[in-house]
């Protein structure tokens, strides 16, 4: 099997086993809000990127049925952002709020960063780790926002 196929197969495993740890059986439905929302702005941001030339993924799933990374933009991403929503520390003070959202966005980011470098999975190619930083806290927010929106609407109705 072909290491770019195996570092796939090892983000698919390693994210089913972040999920089982740190998303509770009691808050599935909080996490499918998160993911969803998540999943809905990797497709169109993901799709626009490909589409400009600024990302490549030569290595990927379903190559002919879009040139996304499905394992990156539909389900690696969005299940990270289901697990940072439903552990926000939402009692902390602002500083430890901007830091979870530092912690999760920088990890996220070198770890692309090493796939970039080290596989054919993803290529740069008018793009840099910085802009990666940046859309992941813009889409991070932007989820934390919708989760939040849609919690409260939903809590009124009881």
């Amino acid at each position: 099997m072909d290491k770019n196929y195996i570092f796939i197969l090892i983000g698919w495993l390693v994210t089913i086993g972040l999920l089982l740890k740190f998303i509770p059986k009691n808050k599935i439905r909080e996490a499918h809000v998160a993911f969803f929302f998540k999943q809905l702005l990797t497709w169109i941001l993901g799709l626009l990127v490909v589409q400009l030339g600024l990302i490549e993924y030569p290595v990927r799933l379903f190559p002919s049925a879009n040139k996304t990374s499905f394992t990156f933009e539909y389900f690696i991403y969005p299940s990270i952002c289901a697990i940072f929503n439903v552990n926000y520390p939402e009692k902390k003070n602002t500083f430890n709020q901007f830091l979870y959202y530092f912690y999760f966005c920088t990890t996220i980011t070198i770890l692309e960063i090493f796939v970039e470098k080290h596989t054919s999975i993803i290529k740069y190619i008018h793009w840099d780790w910085y802009i990666t930083w940046i859309t992941l806290f813009l889409t991070f927010y932007l989820t934390r926002k919708y989760y939040t929106w849609f919690f409260k609407l939903n809590q009124k109705d009881k």
